[in-house]
Order: structure tokens, then C-alpha cells, then sequence
């Protein structure tokens, strides 16, 4: 039996990912998430072999959340099922840890075959993410690249949803030093002077949904 954990802050989304895999034999859904945080504390509980995760969850992203799923639950394999294909992105979350990334375009009959693979312990990816993943290589330069870290990206994400240096220190561990030291260095890298800028950069770029 295949024990997979759904992640997606869209019901309608969950709804029909739950139904795809619920008629497939031998799978069973052992969890849903609306947000990243609560995606890490079901992977850890419930020890999913699978965890599908879209990039953009509320609390932490899929970049966080994955780290933090594969640091926790190593058993536990993350794909990624998201409308998102930017090559830094897509580089991120491979980094991060993810074994395979499916768009919600190519969805069907794509998704069954990556949830199979990385249920596998094997990489999955897409046509078209895989073209992505080629394209720097065919054209011999290195692609799109983010003035961010993934870990100031997942700072961004949440100065954007409005949370306090505090607040996010506590959800993603760290000093509240190192939050405002990441705040500053974003603030300089990307020549801004507000919070309200940042806030724009990241809706912006689609760290986070307006």
C-alpha cells in the first residue's frame, strides 16, 4: 500500500487529487494539507511514502517544506504538483530535495506516473519540465537566476502574508536575528526601502498570490 499525503491550499484541488488517487489500487490518501507547516507535521505523523506538494502553500512554501519533510521523514519522497515552471524555481525545490515536478498542466495521466515513480524512490519530471531543465545546458548560458536564496524567498513569503520578524522566526526556526538580517539583505539586493515594497516584489515575482 502506497501512503500518500496531499498538499494544496485550494479544496477543489485536494478534492480531485484525492479522487484520482483513491481509484488507483493499492494507494491509499493518508493526509491533506491546506498549508506547508501543517504538510511537514502530517508527513512526520503519518510517515507518508508520498508527499505532493504545490510550490505556492501558505505558511511555508514548497521550497521550506520540502527541506524541512526530507530532513524529518526521509522516507517520505516529495513531488511537486504546481502551476509554477520558473527555472530558478524549479531549481530551488530540486535542491530542496524534491525527487519529481509535474505541472498541473500536464496533469492525468502524468500524475499517476510520477506519484509511481517517486513512491519508487525514482526522479520524475515532465516533458515540459524537462525541457525547462535542458535549455540552459542547450544553450550553453545558465538560466534564469533569483536574486534570493530559497531561504529568503520563504522569508519574503511570509513577511508578504503579513506575519512579524517574531512569528517567522518561530515558524522556520531560526534566530530573529537572522530574520532581520535576511530582511535587510533582500531590502539591499533588490533596492528597496519599505516593507509595502518587498510586500509588491513578491506578489510581483509570485512568491505569494495577491
Amino acid at each position: 500500500m502506497l501512503r500518500i499525503l496531499i498538499a494544496d491550499d485550494h479544496e477543489v484541488v485536494r478534492s480531485g487529487l484525492r479522487r484520482i488517487i483513491e481509484d488507483h489500487p493499492g494507494w491509499e490518501i493518508v493526509g491533506e494539507a491546506a498549508d506547508g507547516k501543517e504538510a511537514v507535521r502530517l508527513a512526520v505523523d503519518t510517515k507518508a511514502d508520498v508527499a505532493v506538494l504545490d510550490y505556492a502553500l501558505p505558511i511555508l512554501n514548497g521550497i521550506e517544506a520540502t527541506r524541512q519533510i526530507r530532513a524529518r521523514s526521509s522516507n517520505t519522497e516529495v513531488l511537486i504538483f504546481t502551476m509554477h515552471d520558473n527555472d530558478a524555481l524549479i531549481g530551488d525545490l530540486l535542491h530542496a530535495g524534491a525527487r519529481g515536478y509535474v505541472l498541473k498542466s500536464d496533469a492525468n495521466q502524468e500524475l499517476l506516473d510520477a506519484i509511481e515513480a517517486v513512491g519508487s524512490h525514482k526522479p520524475f519530471f515532465t516533458a515540459k519540465v524537462s525541457e525547462r531543465l535542458l535549455e540552459p545546458f542547450r544553450r550553453g548560458r545558465s538560466g534564469e537566476i533569483s536574486p534570493l536564496t530559497s531561504r529568503e524567498r520563504s522569508v519574503l513569503q511570509l513577511i508578504a502574508e503579513g506575519h512579524t520578524n517574531k512569528q517567522i522566526a518561530t515558524i522556520l526556526n531560526i534566530s530573529l536575528k537572522t530574520v532581520e538580517s535576511h530582511r535587510a539583505a533582500m531590502m539591499r539586493k533588490l533596492n528597496l526601502s519599505s516593507s509595502a515594497a518587498l510586500v509588491r516584489y513578491a506578489i510581483r515575482n509570485k512568491i505569494v498570490e495577491p
